[in-house]
């Protein structure tokens, strides 16, 4: 009996080479043999790939993991570094401006801002134990930041220029015209009692005139973006541009007088 299947199985495979064989030489028979062979063949490559899909899927699976985590520390470690570089770079210039500076100061770093008032009002490392007090000014690298309004042992409260309570005697540097800046809560300053022919242009330099109390003369505020007319028609105002961007301070010196 086994002999017998032996034989048949011999017969069908010889029938099938035979049939195989004679369509490759006649062209009719050809193009029919490789359509009825094209189907199994796109299957049999289509199972053994996704039976390679599901043997390596684990691996790649942890391979993706182990490049995204180590993707993620580079970004880490460039962004450490990026910080280090921009707070150097801030570092440096302030330093520069501790030893240009004809007055006393004590450097301090913004630890915080009051959450009720969070644009104009911040919160520094220093307070009476290092002599800073209330009223004292505050600058940064580009120019005068705001005042002291608070002080504890070790922390001090900062009200920014650009707050509407905040008022400095001011004077325009071209034409030495005087006037008040104060703040608006937003990105500009508003230089007030200004005479209906005050010598005040777009692009003048805006400083501290010194008649404001513990605030030295000659610190710059910033420039003169606008001139317009107040509404009584009897005086003028100014839009300022403040030369720190008080949004984003996070290094000061504290003026002690």
């Amino acid at each position: 009996m086994l002999k017998v299947k032996n034989k048949l199985l011999i017969y069908l495979a010889f029938s099938i080479l035979l049939v195989l064989s004679a369509s490759l030489l006649i062209l009719p028979l050809r193009t029919i043999s490789f359509n009825i062979l094209k189907a199994p063949l796109v299957l049999v490559t289509f199972v053994k790939r996704e039976i390679a899909g599901m043997i390596f899927y684990h691996r790649n699976f942890v391979e993706n993991e182990k490049l995204r985590q180590q993707v993620n520390l580079l970004k880490y470690k460039i962004n450490s570094l990026n910080e280090a570089y921009l707070e150097n770079k801030r570092l440096s210039r302030l330093l520069a401006l501790k030893e240009q500076s004809p007055y006393k100061v004590i450097a301090a770093r913004v630890i915080g801002r009051s959450a009720d008032n969070w644009s104009s009002l911040i919160i520094i490392d220093k307070g009476a134990y290092h002599d800073i007090g209330r009223g004292f000014a505050v600058v940064s690298s580009l120019g005068f930041a705001g005042r002291v309004i608070e002080v504890t042992e070790y922390t001090s409260k900062v009200l920014l220029i650009n707050d509407p309570q905040m008022g400095v005697s001011s004077v325009i540097s071209r034409s030495r015209q005087e006037g008040l800046v104060s703040g608006s809560l937003g990105n500009y300053l508003i230089m007030r009692y200004l005479p209906k022919d005050a010598d005040i242009l777009p692009s003048d330099i805006v400083l501290t005139s010194g008649l404001t109390s513990a605030c030295p003369k000659g610190l710059l505020i910033g420039t003169v973006a606008s001139v317009g007319d107040e509404f009584s028609g009897l005086s003028r105002y100014a839009i300022v541009k403040p030369a720190v961007n008080l949004a984003s301070i996070e290094e000061v010196l504290v003026i002690i007088r």
